[in-house]
């Protein structure tokens, strides 16, 4: 069997999977992450170009890595009142380093907080034409005066990690 299938194999036989950027075996604890599906490395942050057209149809054939570039929030329907969207939990921003498809995600209930802070801390760098192309595509980037939000949001989440809340 040769090392790709034996990694496959072995990945389903313990519900993990290896990180392609960092190399630390991953394992999917859905108890741990508070979501049954686990898309990227909690240590890293990186994913792999999995979906095509639909995230969870695993069609993709690219299968490269997709650097996480930044946080924004999920948008969770329109405020009856103001007229503009509701804004909820904290979601990665990831982009393919081979075709440039570029993905939302939930961060995961055992991500390192500081890991997040430290890519949303880089993220405030980001090119202003990427920026603005992800707002052309809907995709509101947090930025600098939002870091006591995403500090907060990560400190809840630790609290409740632990058990505090």
């Amino acid at each position: 069997m040769r090392q790709h299938e034996k990694l496959v194999e072995k990945e389903k036989n313990s519900n993990g999977f290896k990180c392609q950027h960092c190399g630390e075996w991953i394992y999917s604890v859905p108890e741990l992450m508070g979501t049954r599906h686990r898309n990227h490395c909690p240590y890293c942050l990186w994913s792999k170009h999995m979906d095509h057209e639909k995230q969870g149809d695993r069609e993709s054939s690219c299968k490269a890595g997709m650097r996480p570039i930044g946080l924004t929030l999920k948008k969770e329907g329109i405020n009856s009142f103001s007229g503009r969207p509701k804004k909820g939990e904290l979601m990665l921003v990831h982009e393919c380093q081979r075709c440039g498809k570029v993905s939302i995600n939930r961060l995961a209930g055992d991500d390192i907080s500081e890991i997040v802070l430290a890519m949303f801390k880089e993220s405030l760098n980001l090119p202003k034409e990427v920026v603005l192309r992800l707002a052309k595509d809907g995709i509101d980037l947090l930025i600098e005066k939002d870091t006591n939000l995403v500090i907060s949001m990560l400190s809840v989440k630790d609290f409740i990690k632990l058990g505090k809340i």
